[in-house]
């Protein structure tokens, strides 16, 4: 009785035995046949993916990691292709993949270098000082009192001005890259054209001759001059103590600034006010007369004006 009770115990021993064989030689097949290949993929945007897997088919690796080819992209072993270990896929947009694609990559870097060597070459700058035309202006005065019938008459030529810029221009292989302004000068004022429209067949009261006034001023009496305003400050005079060239003290509504054809003194009447002639000014030439202002924003605030003035005896 204890001699079959050993021989059962040692069959089953044999068969636990046996059963283990088996299973370890069938993990064996298996591994053999799913070998772990190492893979990099990298994308069309360039990011780098390392995974490791047990797939061949370049569409099953993909798949296993949750990528999808858009229809514009291009892949590199194509999705049908069997790869081997530490292979790589690739996952471009552009339409040449491969040999190609690298060749285009070799081109473009050759491109790119030859850009570079033109980018980086050396800048110059010049001084450049050039004369521009300051075009007249033309300023009508019509004193026709809407008349049907009116006639022209230049009371002044226009004449064009001249000033001097002079630039600080950069410049790369032969080309201009930037040009600014750093000075301004101007050489030669322009003088306004002036052109009064009068009734035809009213004679003209505005005298082309000059007469002399009781201080012995020749003036014209009644003309149109162009008339600006200044005042005591460094922009305006080049000094700020407000002593005018017949010495006395500048005054608001009082002072002028005229041309040397007016006498120290000389009372002028200048858009029914009556100004006297104190002053000089190196710009103060022809037709041209300054009013004297309490301050800078007044003088600006007076722009440019054409009045008519008058010498009061």
């Amino acid at each position: 009785m204890k001699k079959k009770k050993h021989a059962s115990s040692s069959l089953a021993k044999i068969a636990i035995i046996t059963l283990l064989l088996i299973v370890l030689c069938t993990i064996g097949r298996v591994s053999l046949g799913s070998q772990v290949h190492n893979v990099k993929i990298v994308l069309s945007d360039s990011y780098e993916l390392n995974v490791i897997t047990t797939k061949k088919k370049v569409s099953e690796i993909l798949e296993e990691n949750h990528i999808v080819v858009l229809p514009e992209e291009k892949v590199f072993p194509t999705l049908d292709s069997q790869i081997e270990k530490n292979d790589e896929i690739r996952i471009t947009k552009d339409n040449l993949v491969g040999a190609e694609a690298v060749a285009s990559t070799e081109q473009t870097e050759k491109v790119t270098v030859e850009d570079m060597l033109e980018k980086y070459a050396p800048i110059v700058e010049k001084i450049v000082v050039e004369q521009v035309v300051i075009p007249y202006e033309t300023v009508t005065k019509d004193i026709s009192n809407q008349s049907d019938e009116t006639k022209e008459r230049i009371l002044q030529e226009g004449k064009d001005g001249l000033k001097e810029v002079k630039y600080k221009i950069k410049y790369q292989n032969e080309k201009e890259l930037e040009r600014k302004i750093i000075e301004e000068k101007i050489v030669k004022e322009p003088v306004d054209k002036i052109v009064q429209v009068q009734n035809a067949k009213v004679a003209s009261r505005i005298a082309v001759a000059p007469r002399t006034s009781a201080s012995g001023t020749k003036a014209t009496a009644g003309a149109v001059y162009k008339v600006t305003a200044y005042c005591s400050c460094a922009k305006c005079c080049g000094k700020t103590n407000g002593i005018t060239a017949s010495g006395t003290k500048a005054q608001a509504n009082h002072t002028v600034a005229a041309p040397s054809s007016f006498a120290m003194g000389t009372k002028l009447k200048i858009n029914g006010k009556i100004y006297t002639v104190e002053d000089r000014g190196g710009a103060i030439k022809g037709n041209k007369i300054d009013i004297y202002m309490n301050s800078h924003a007044e003088a600006l605030a007076w722009g440019v004006k054409y009045l008519t003035v008058e010498v009061v005896d």
